[in-house]
């Protein structure tokens, strides 16, 4: 029996059952050493030579110039309106990008595709043209503005404008991130839930919650970081204040237009933390994720 199946195997069948019993395993790319250089190459090219210049260009500050440069009180409110919008803008989009994700997942409406297309504007749209679009609508005399001002609603060249740009830019990482999370979740659960006399507050906070929750804190945090660096859609909406509405990524343009360079990579030094602090985070969720999915599959 056995001389029978190997011959009914094709020829070309042969050699793989052979590797596939000695243990050998054929690699599509190039050995590990070979792509492991090239990596390191590329990241020291794009990303690590880049930044280590960052930080030695302010070492040459010593700690009370570079201490003074941070927290000078410009840059404090630069700080507070960049990272405090910068959270609201990323809870906003916590609770509304799960409900566009929900929809789009859940129900079937004509100009579904449509909509699910918009989703993804703020990545294909340059921020330039969404500050500018953004300003023109929300301004005292744009078509949205020009019903808010006469009752005392301003929010072009306001911090409420910056929160405004910062949702804009923030829904897709939440919608995206929350959306295939959605629609891989087991359906016979909330059924189950159902027929045992969970009501829909219930089903949604004990069986849906605890599903996507990992997703929606990845989306968040991505959200969230995305806003922190945020630039071109911002400046034409925030009027640029100095302590009212200015955020902190034009402060460090301010100062390089000076020629503050070294006052410049202190700000962008305090900013290249964080920023790092918030990639960890977002990969700490990411694999958490990973393990739950993991453990319920």
């Amino acid at each position: 029996m056995s001389g029978a199946v190997s011959s009914a195997l094709p020829s070309s069948a042969a050699p793989l059952a052979r590797a596939g019993n000695t243990g050998v395993s054929r690699r599509v790319l190039p050995g590990f050493h070979l792509t492991l250089g090239y990596s390191v190459l590329y990241l020291s090219l794009i990303v690590l030579i880049p930044l280590s210049a960052l930080v030695f260009k302010t070492f040459t500050m010593n700690w009370e110039h570079f201490w003074v440069a941070v927290t000078a009180p410009r840059v404090m409110a630069s700080y507070r309106l960049t990272f405090g919008a910068s959270l609201i803008a990323a809870l906003v989009n916590l609770v509304f990008g799960l409900l566009v994700a929900w929809v789009l997942v859940r129900y079937k409406f004509p100009g579904k595709r449509i909509v699910d297309a918009l989703v993804d504007l703020p990545f294909a749209l340059p921020t330039a043209v969404a500050g500018i679009s953004l300003t023109a609508l929300l301004a005292g005399n744009g078509w949205v503005g020009q019903f808010l001002e006469p009752m005392g609603i301003k929010l072009a060249f306001t911090p409420a404008g910056v929160v405004i740009a910062l949702i804009f830019i923030g829904l897709p990482f939440v919608v995206r991130t929350v959306q295939p999370v959605l629609e891989d979740t087991e359906k016979e659960l909330e059924e189950a839930a159902t027929s045992l006399g969970a009501t829909r507050l219930q089903t949604f906070t004990k069986v849906i919650l605890p599903s996507i929750m990992p997703a929606l804190l990845t989306g968040f945090a991505m959200a969230f970081a995305r806003a922190i660096g945020e630039y071109g859609s911002v400046i034409f909406i925030a009027g640029n204040m100095p302590m009212i509405s200015e955020i902190t990524p034009l402060i460090i343009i301010g100062k390089l237009e000076q020629y503050d360079y070294a006052g410049a990579t202190a700000v962008a030094l305090v900013m290249l933390v964080i920023s790092f602090v918030l990639l960890l985070v977002i990969n700490g969720l990411q694999g958490w994720q990973r393990r739950r999915s993991g453990a319920s599959s």
